[in-house]
């Protein structure tokens, strides 16, 4: 049975604007730490046990949007994929559990929920079997957002762990460098991640409609 995607894809690009503001609270936030370590450039002051309460409560806020984004997203994401087996069945590899389990596949999941998105969005199309040239059916916003999701997965946590090592205010300058620039990596990944959804929703939806017969 096809399930409406519509009411989850709402959710997901709501929760995917929250992460952009969250990114932008933490950018804001490392910028300020830019300019206090900047402040000291004679070195008179205490830096091994700085805190930055911006940094910190941005850090929380992201890592509690993720949580709820991860959920939703995922949820989303099988409910296409179980509409796209409907729509071309031969043109997916497994079943659609794996909608959900190829994100926690290690090292495999750097590659593996593209190819399933790869076939939604393929069987999603008007014409499945086809060269994709539609407009907005090929592969190019799909490409675009999982190259900045692995970009973002690998910035984040090195960010992370120069800031969060740091004892000297090189060391934190350095590690709010990288906090902006994961941030707005993140940001264009979210918004990429929203086009996304939102194309691949349309899609569904328009291919439902087309397959509802016109009343007699």
């Amino acid at each position: 049975m096809l399930r409406n995607p519509v009411g989850l894809s709402y959710a997901v690009v709501a929760l995917l604007a929250a992460m952009a503001v969250a990114d932008a609270a933490l950018f804001a936030a490392a910028l300020d730490v830019r300019l206090l370590t900047a402040g000291d450039a004679q070195g008179r002051w205490e830096w091994q046990d700085f805190t930055h309460p911006g940094v910190e409560g941005a850090t929380v806020a992201r890592g509690l949007v993720q949580l709820a984004l991860t959920v939703v997203f995922i949820v989303w994401f099988f409910r296409v994929r179980r509409n796209a087996g409907i729509f071309a069945p031969d043109l997916h590899r497994g079943g659609p559990g794996w909608a959900i389990g190829a994100w926690f596949v290690p090292v495999a999941n750097l590659w593996w929920p593209r190819s399933v998105a790869a076939g939604t969005w393929r069987a999603s199309r008007r014409d499945p079997y086809g060269d994709g040239k539609g407009a907005g059916e090929s592969f190019a916003v799909l490409n675009l957002w999982w190259a900045f999701w692995i970009l973002t997965n690998l910035a984040d946590p090195f960010a992370s762990a120069v800031y969060d090592d740091a004892d000297t205010a090189e060391e934190f300058a350095a590690g709010a460098g990288f906090f902006m620039g994961a941030a707005l990596v993140d940001i264009v990944a979210a918004g990429l991640a929203i086009r996304f959804v939102r194309r691949l929703t349309s899609m569904q939806r328009s291919k439902v409609t087309g397959m509802i017969p016109a009343a007699q």
